[in-house]
């Protein structure tokens, strides 16, 4: 396959050339070919205006219909092989296995949300059957489901380059709830983009849906991305980024005169709870494990643990030294892009140089043309911390956080303190979780994933997954980005009063010509009406 370094417009390529950019090697510094062009504001508009136009009869489409789509783009992608790998190796410095595994992810997530809608039931079907005779009023037959909102704008991750960027989650949740989707490249991976944006375009064509179903535009966040969030005919979107991006998007779409939901994924430290049982009877099993997901990726997840709580005892100074012997040990890491890597070393000073902050473990690293960087391991007490709002921001990459309490209440004063976050893990033994109930209370308005005798790295791609959390980890903390409840977020809900069956969608009609679960007069079941 030929990269072209060109925007993808429906069933076309882009034309401009404006504005250029280049894939980076970051463990080289080396300038991969070809030369990207960003998209042109008349491109940003076709593409939205294609996007409408697909709408109308995508949006329509059954189940089965888009399952298939979905299916062609998971086998499409399979297909690249080694080139997509290659490429993806060579614009992130991540090793082979990791690309492939998040290479099977994305085609796995993909098939995940064809089953779920070709079954059919994700819509939540309701009927409340007419009660004509009901005193003092008659009641209207009402009938209600899930509807698509619209073309939808996903912004590709950073960090992964396959399962949270062209169709990742957001892409393949907005497609699979009947929306069109225009996708924001991102500038750290723009031929791996190419490589699936060409995968996507080429199931939409031997599908036969209308072009407009799928475009990917290059191009500045700030300028590109702003656009197409601003444009009157995208109705939702969907980011995986920085605190910044994310919240200057997330208030683009509030301030449109017709605002739109804007999905924005954007900081957490993930809080990690060791409680005395648990830091008794495994503390260096523990240290282990945190110390494997701290690292895991060069600490480049959303889910990198960076703080962990701890009371100041003998057993945790013997589990500090444990782990700062295994930071010490890490050899050095090729990070994802200069901009990371200079705001991780950025992280990294700011700690080292703070009076209240002991630096157990910071590996020097020799800057040379590539991205490289250490894993680093600090100490504070819980007053400094709560005195110390900065040292609550995230460091993202590889380093954590150790902060030590002398009492419950410090510890629930910090958990109280916490702002929104992705997960917070707790190890503990039973003993522990009865003892520290109220921890646990605490913690469930925090994140979306509580974790226990785990490690938060690793986000399964599941139906009962919740990837997201109260600000500012994601805009809105009642939904997720990863698991098949992401459709959820690309969908209005529809109702029907005193329709006749024959102008009816299949979910709702009286046959339930699709066999799918309903919830008819508050009960669920899946047979027909008479």
């Amino acid at each position: 396959m030929e990269l072209t370094g060109t925007s993808i417009i429906g069933s076309r390529r882009g034309a401009s050339r404006a504005e250029t950019s280049q894939g980076i090697n970051p463990a080289t510094g080396e300038k991969l070919a070809p030369t990207y062009y960003a998209a042109s504001a008349a491109e940003v508009d076709e593409a939205a205006q294609l996007a409408h136009r697909a709408f109308a009869t995508y949006s329509r489409l059954s189940g089965r219909e888009k399952a298939r789509f979905l299916r062609q783009i998971a086998d499409n992608i399979a297909a690249l092989g080694d080139g997509l790998t290659t490429r993806a190796v060579q614009e992130t410095g991540l090793p082979t296995g990791r690309i492939q595994m998040e290479t099977g992810r994305t085609c796995n997530q993909l098939r995940l949300f064809a089953d779920m809608i070709e079954e059919g039931s994700w819509v939540d079907a309701r009927i409340d059957r007419a009660l004509p005779d009901r005193q003092p009023a008659p009641r209207p037959d009402l009938r209600s489901m899930l509807r698509p909102l619209g073309p939808v704008v996903v912004f590709c991750a950073s960090n992964f380059p396959l399962a949270f960027s062209v169709a990742g989650g957001d892409t393949a949740s907005a497609l699979a709830g009947g929306n069109p989707v225009i996708v924001k490249a991102h500038h750290a991976h723009p031929g791996t983009a190419e490589f699936v944006g060409l995968a996507v375009q080429e199931a939409a064509r031997a599908c036969e849906l209308p072009e407009g179903i799928f475009s990917l535009l290059y191009g500045s966040g700030s300028a590109v991305g702003t656009a197409l969030i601003k444009h009157p005919l995208v109705k939702a979107g969907g980011f995986t980024g920085s605190r910044g991006g994310g919240r200057a998007l997330m208030d683009t779409a509030a301030a449109r005169p017709e605002p739109i939901p804007f999905y924005a994924e954007m900081s957490s430290i993930n809080p990690v709870f060791i409680l005395p049982g648990a830091m008794r009877e495994r503390r260096d099993q523990i240290a282990a494990g945190l110390h494997a997901s701290v690292t895991l990726g060069a600490g480049q997840f959303c889910t990198n643990p960076g703080l962990v709580l701890m009371a100041d005892d003998a057993d945790a100074k013997t589990f500090t030294s444990k782990l700062g012997e295994l930071m010490a040990g890490t050899p050095e890491f090729t990070m994802l892009t200069p901009g990371i890597c200079s705001s991780y070393q950025e992280g990294i000073s700011s700690h080292l140089r703070h009076a209240g902050v002991e630096t157990v473990a910071s590996k020097p690293v020799e800057r040379g043309s590539g991205c490289q960087a250490g894993a680093a391991l600090f100490k504070t007490d819980a007053p400094t911390y709560l005195a110390h709002h900065e040292l609550s921001a995230e460091v993202f990459g590889p380093a954590t956080l150790l902060v030590t309490h002398n009492s419950r209440e410090q510890m629930l004063e910090i958990a109280r303190t916490l702002e929104g976050h992705l997960t917070a893990t707790i190890h503990g033994t039973e003993d522990d979780l009865r003892e520290f109930a109220d921890l646990l209370a605490v913690l469930e308005t925090k994140v979306g994933r509580l974790v226990f005798n785990g490690f938060p790295t690793g986000v399964e791609v599941s139906h009962a997954m919740v990837h997201g959390g109260p600000y500012p980890a994601t805009s809105d903390g009642r939904s997720t980005s990863v698991g098949t409840r992401a459709i959820f977020r690309f969908t209005r809900q529809v109702c029907y009063q005193s329709f006749p069956d024959a102008g009816l969608p299949d979910e709702l009609k009286n046959g339930n010509p699709l066999g799918i679960w309903r919830l008819i007069d508050g009960q669920f079941t899946h047979e027909s009406l008479a």
